[in-house]
C-alpha cells in the first residue's frame, strides 16, 4: 500500500477510466475527489465505489477554471492537502476535418487540454504552498503521436497534451513535483464507443493495428497511472507511458477474425 494516506483529485470520473483511476486508488489506501460534468454519473460512480470516509465527489466542468480550481480546493478542505492530481477528463468527436467548426475546435481543446492546463498550475499551486512534492498526471493518447484525421481536434489536443506534461515537468521539478502523462491505446470505454468503435468495420480496422488483438481495460490504465503516483517512478517526469497493446510499435495490420 505504497500510496496509503495520499489525496488524489481526477477529473472526468464518472466512467471509464477516470472512474477506474479513483477505484484502484481507493483500493491502495488514498483519499479521492472525483470531479465530472455529468451530475447523475458522478452520483453514480459514488454510490458504486462506496467508502464515503475516503470519497468526495463535485459536480464540475474542466473548461471553466473555477471549477479546476474549486476541484483542489474541494480536496484540500476535505482531506487537508493535495498529493496526486489526474487531468483525466476529455472528449473525442469523430468529424470530417473539412466540416470541423469554430465551436467544435473550441470545445474539445477547452476540455482536453485548457481543462488539464488549468489542472497543472491549479495543483502545482497547491503542492507548493503545503511545502512542495506531489504528482501531476495528465491522461493524453497513443493520438498524441497517430495521425488519424477524423479524430482530428482529439489529435491536437493529445499532441498538445504531450508538450505541457513536458514543459510542467521541468518548471515544477524545483519544488519536488513530477509530471507524467499516460497515453492509452484503444480503451473500453463509452468515449471508445461513440467516437472509434462506430462500425464494425472501424473496430477490425483498429485491432487490425493492434498486436495484443483486444482493446484495454480501464482497470489496465488505472494500474499504470497508481504507478507513475507512487514513489516506485519517483526518477521519471516529463515522460509519457503508452499502454496501447503494441499499438505505436506497429508499422503494419494483422488478421483479425
Amino acid at each position: 500500500m505504497k500510496l496509503t494516506g495520499k489525496v488524489a483529485a481526477i477529473t472526468g470520473a464518472a466512467r471509464g477510466i477516470g472512474k477506474a483511476c479513483a477505484k484502484r486508488f481507493l483500493d491502495d489506501g488514498v483519499k479521492v475527489v472525483i470531479s465530472d460534468v455529468d451530475a447523475d454519473g458522478l452520483a453514480a460512480t459514488a454510490a458504486e465505489l462506496g467508502r464515503p470516509h475516503a470519497l468526495r465527489t463535485i459536480v464540475g466542468n474542466v473548461a471553466r477554471r473555477a471549477d479546476v480550481d474549486q476541484l483542489v480546493a474541494t480536496a484540500v478542505e476535505e482531506f487537508g492537502r493535495l498529493d496526486i492530481m489526474v487531468n483525466n477528463a476529455g472528449v473525442a468527436r469523430n468529424q470530417d476535418i473539412l466540416e470541423i467548426s469554430e465551436q467544435d475546435f473550441d470545445d474539445v481543446i477547452a476540455i482536453n487540454l485548457k481543462g488539464a492546463f488549468f489542472g497543472v498550475q491549479a495543483a502545482a499551486k497547491q503542492m507548493i504552498a503545503q511545502g512542495g512534492g506531489g504528482v501531476i498526471i495528465n491522461m493524453s493518447s497513443v493520438n498524441a503521436l497517430l495521425a488519424i484525421p477524423t479524430l482530428a481536434t482529439y489529435a491536437i489536443s493529445k499532441g498538445g497534451m504531450k508538450q505541457l506534461t513536458s514543459v510542467a515537468a521541468v518548471a515544477l521539478a524545483p519544488h519536488n513535483i513530477r509530471v507524467v502523462a499516460v497515453g492509452p491505446g484503444t480503451i473500453l470505454t463509452d468515449m471508445v464507443a461513440s467516437a472509434i468503435y462506430t462500425s464494425e468495420d472501424a473496430r477490425k480496422t483498429v485491432l487490425s493495428r493492434t498486436p495484443a488483438g483486444r482493446g484495454g481495460e480501464p482497470g489496465e490504465v488505472a494500474s499504470v497511472v497508481a504507478f507513475l503516483a507512487s514513489d516506485d517512478a519517483s526518477y521519471i517526469t516529463g515522460q509519457t507511458i503508452y499502454p496501447d497493446g503494441g499499438r505505436l510499435i506497429l508499422n503494419y495490420t494483422v488478421p483479425v477474425k
